[in-house]
C-alpha cells in the first residue's frame, strides 16, 4: 500500500536544487558588495593619498592650530606665527621647604619650540609603512581628529646653568648634632638635613610640563639626606658634667711619688684641651658621638709623671738582735711600682664617664720578696756566720766620711740563696751628691784626689768577709800596688800575710761580686768606728758546716820602689813641699783557699795579685830650698 503523504524522491531532489541555487544568489550578492565597498574605500584613500599628499591630513591639529590640508613649510609658518610660548610662557620652580621661587620662561631654561619638526611630527599622523594601519589612523583621525604636540628642543646647558644657581639658594649640606666648647661653656649645634637640588630629574619634569605649552608651577625635585646623629643632649650634659670642677688623680693609700705628691689635680680649663669628641657609626648606620678624654692628650699630662712615680722594689733590710735571735726591722720594705700609662688612660676615661672627678691611677705593684713581716726563721737566718774587721789608723776625715758612706749601703741588706751581689750595683751613684767626700784614690797610674777615695776599705772587707765565710768569689781586682790599710790581720797587727787580700771597686767599671750559694738568706750588718779605725762587716744566716783553709805565698818578686820625684808647681808658694804620691815596693802574692763542708771539697780557688812599685812624687814652691827624704815609708794614704 502507499502512502500518499510522502513525496517522491523526484521531488525531493528538485526542492534542493532550488535552495541551493538560493543560497548561491545570496552569497554571490554579499561578495559582490563587499568587493564593491572595498573597492570604494580603496578608491576613497587612494583619492585623499593623492590629494592629500604632501598635506596634513584633515582631522590633524597641532597644540590646538588647525592645520588640515597645509603643508609641512605651511604648518611650520601657521605655528611660528601663532606660537609664542618660548618667550611668553611663565614657568615657576619653587621649594616647597624653604618657600622661596623663581618665574621663568622656557626660553631661559633652554626649551625653543622647533616648528620644522613639529611640522613633520603632523605630517606622520596617519601615513604609517603599514597600508591597512594607515587606513585605520586615517579613519579615526577624520572622525576624532587628534591634536599633535609641538616638539620643544631643550638644551639643557642653560636649564642646568640655571638651576645649579637655584641650588645655591636651595641646597644645604646634612649636619650631625654636635659639641663644641667656648672656654668651658658647652655648645651644642643641632643637626641639619641635607638638602639638594636633583637637576637631572627636574630638568625631566620641567621638559615634561613644558609640553603642554601651558603656564605651570613646577617643584624643585629635591634629594634629602638625613642625618646620622639626631640628638646629643646625653654627651652634653656629660661634658657639662666633666667640666663642672677639677679632675683629681689620686695614688692609693700610703704611697706617695719622688717629690712627696699623693694626687694630681687637674683643672677644667685644662681639661676642656683634652677633650675629644668621636662619632662613630654602627651598623644599622646610626652614628654615635663618644666623649672622652684624648689619649694623646692623657699620655703627655701622665708621662712626665711616670719617672715620679717609679720605684724599685727593695727587701726591707734587718738586724739580728744576738740576744733574742730574732730580727728587727731597720728600713721597711719598697713596694716596686711603675705607671702604667694605658691602663691609667683607661681607667680616667672610664670613671669620668660615670661622672666620677676622682680617680685612681693605674700602678703596676712588684711584691718584694722580704717584706716588714718576715722572721729570722721564715728566712734562714738564725746566728752569725762570720765577722771580719778591717782596720783604717790615721785615714783623713773625707776618707772617714766615703767608708761611713758606702758602708751604710750595706747596713741591713739581704742577699737570697743563689743571688751573687754586685757591690756596684749596691753603691749606685758615687758622687758629692750622694754622700761621697774627695779623698785619695789610684786612677790613670797616679794617687790622685777624688770623689770616693775610701770606698775600697768597704770593698776589701767585705772581699774578706765572703772569702773567709767560704763564698764563692765571681769578680774581684785588686789595687795597682800595695796599700798598707789592707795588710792588717783580724787583730788589727800589720802582716805581709794578709798582703793579696784586698779588692778595688770603682763603679761603675770595676765591681766586687760573691754569690751566696748557701740555703739561706744571708744577712749583712757594716758598723764604722772612726775612734779606733774600724769596719766590721758581720754575715748572718745559718752555718751549714764549710770550712776555709787558705794558704799564702807573701810577697814575693819584691821590687824595689822608685826614687822619689821632685817637680816644681808654680801654684805653690815658695818653700812649700806637697807630696802627691806615696813610695811601694812591687811585689807577687798568690793566695789558695779551699771550702770543705762535710769532708767534701765545694769551692776551690786561687787569686793572683801583681802589685807595681810606685814611686813617691813631690812638688814644691819656686825657690823652695832644702827638698825633705826621698823615701817617707809605707803608704798608708790611698785606695
Amino acid at each position: 500500500m502507499i502512502n500518499q503523504s510522502t513525496p517522491s524522491p523526484v521531488y525531493a531532489r528538485k526542492t534542493n536544487r532550488r535552495k541551493l541555487s538560493r543560497i548561491e544568489e545570496i552569497l554571490g550578492g554579499v561578495f559582490l558588495g563587499f568587493v564593491l565597498f572595498f573597492v570604494s574605500i580603496l578608491a576613497l584613500y587612494s583619492a585623499m593619498q593623492i590629494w592629500y599628499l604632501g598635506r596634513v591630513l584633515p582631522g590633524v591639529s597641532l597644540a590646538g592650530i588647525n592645520i588640515d590640508g597645509l603643508s609641512a613649510s605651511e604648518t611650520a609658518a601657521k605655528i611660528s606665527s601663532q606660537i609664542h610660548f618660548n618667550n611668553t610662557g611663565r614657568l615657576l620652580l619653587y621649594d616647597e621647604h624653604s618657600q622661596k621661587n623663581w618665574q621663568l620662561t622656557p626660553a631661559q631654561l633652554g626649551l625653543l619650540l622647533d616648528p620644522d619638526a613639529s611640522a613633520q611630527s603632523a605630517m606622520h599622523v596617519g601615513r604609517s609603512s603599514n597600508p591597512l594601519r594607515s587606513i585605520l589612523e586615517q579613519v579615526d583621525v577624520f572622525i576624532t581628529g587628534e591634536d599633535v604636540a609641538p616638539v620643544m628642543v631643550f638644551d639643557q646647558r642653560l636649564g642646568y646653568a640655571l638651576l645649579s644657581q637655584i641650588a645655591q639658594q636651595v641646597d644645604q649640606p646634612v649636619k650631625n648634632a654636635g659639641i663644641s666648647l667656648n672656654g668651658n661653656e658647652v655648645l651644642v649645634t643641632a643637626s641639619q638635613p641635607g638638602r639638594q637640588v636633583d637637576i637631572p630629574a627636574t630638568l625631566n619634569l620641567i621638559r615634561e610640563k613644558a609640553q603642554g605649552l601651558q603656564d605651570a608651577a613646577i617643584p624643585l625635585v629635591i634629594k634629602e639626606e638625613t642625618p646620622t646623629l639626631l640628638d646629643v643632649t646625653q654627651q652634653a650634659n656629660l661634658t657639662r658634667r666633666l667640666l663642672s670642677q677639677p679632675l683629681l688623680l689620686t695614688l692609693p693609700e700610703g704611697q706617695q711619688d719622688a717629690d712627696g705628691a699623693v694626687s694630681y689635680q687637674i683643672e677644667p680649663a685644662t681639661l676642656a684641651h683634652m677633650l675629644s669628641f668621636d662619632t662613630s657609626t654602627g651598623t644599622d648606620g646610626k652614628a654615635d658621638l663618644k666623649v672622652s678624654l684624648s689619649s694623646q692628650s692623657l699620655l703627655a699630662y701622665l708621662s712626665p709623671l711616670a719617672p715620679k712615680l717609679q720605684a724599685q722594689k727593695e727587701n726591707a733590710r734587718f738586724t739580728f738582735n744576738d740576744s733574742t735571735g730574732q730580727l728587727e726591722v731597720i728600713q721597711s720594705a719598697v713596694m716596686g711600682r711603675t705607671l702604667n700609662l694605658q691602663k691609667s688612660i683607661a681607667v680616667i676615661n672610664e670613671n669620668v664617664l660615670n661622672g666620677s672627678h676622682s680617680v685612681p691611677l693605674a700602678l703596676d705593684l712588684d711584691v718584694p720578696q722580704v717584706t716588714d713581716d718576715k722572721t729570722g726563721q721564715d728566712l734562714g737566718i738564725t746566728e752569725l756566720v762570720h765577722e771580719e774587721t778591717s782596720y783604717f789608723y790615721g785615714s783623713p776625715a773625707e776618707r772617714v766620711q766615703n767608708i761611713q758612706a758606702a758602708a751604710n749601703q750595706f747596713h741591713g741588706l739581704l742577699i737570697a740563696p743563689g743571688e751573687t751581689l754586685s757591690m756596684a750595683s749596691v753603691m749606685g751613684d758615687v758622687s758629692l751628691d750622694t754622700g761621697y767626700a774627695e779623698a785619695l784614690i789610684i786612677a790613670g797610674g797616679q794617687t790622685i784626689k777624688g770623689v770616693g777615695g775610701g770606698v775600697c776599705q768597704v770593698s776589701t772587707t767585705l772581699f774578706r768577709a765572703a772569702f773567709f765565710s767560704g763564698f764563692p768569689i765571681v769578680e774581684r781586682y785588686p789595687h795597682a800596688y800595695r796599700v798598707g790599710y789592707y795588710e792588717y790581720d783580724p787583730i788589727g797587727r800589720r802582716s805581709d800575710r794578709y798582703a793579696g787580700l784586698d779588692a778595688t771597686v770603682f763603679v761603675p767599671t770595676v765591681d766586687f761580686k760573691f754569690t751566696n750559694d748557701s740555703d739561706s738568706w744571708l744577712l749583712m750588718e757594716t758598723y764604722v768606728n772612726p775612734t779606733y779605725g774600724t769596719l766590721i762587716w758581720k754575715f748572718y744566716g745559718t752555718k751549714d758546716g764549710r770550712t776555709v783553709d787558705w794558704t799564702t805565698s807573701g810577697p814575693t818578686n819584691i821590687v824595689e820602689h822608685p826614687k822619689a820625684l821632685y817637680r816644681e808647681n808654680s801654684e805653690l808658694p815658695a818653700g812649700e813641699v806637697k807630696q802627691m804620691d806615696y813610695a811601694a815596693d812591687g811585689a807577687d802574692v798568690s793566695v789558695q783557699r779551699t771550702v770543705h763542708r762535710n769532708g767534701e771539697i765545694i769551692h776551690q780557688d786561687t787569686f793572683n795579685t801583681h802589685y807595681e812599685p810606685w814611686q813617691a812624687i813631690y812638688e814644691y814652691g819656686p825657690g823652695t830650698e832644702g827638698m825633705p827624704p826621698a823615701d817617707n815609708g809605707d803608704n798608708d794614704e790611698n785606695g
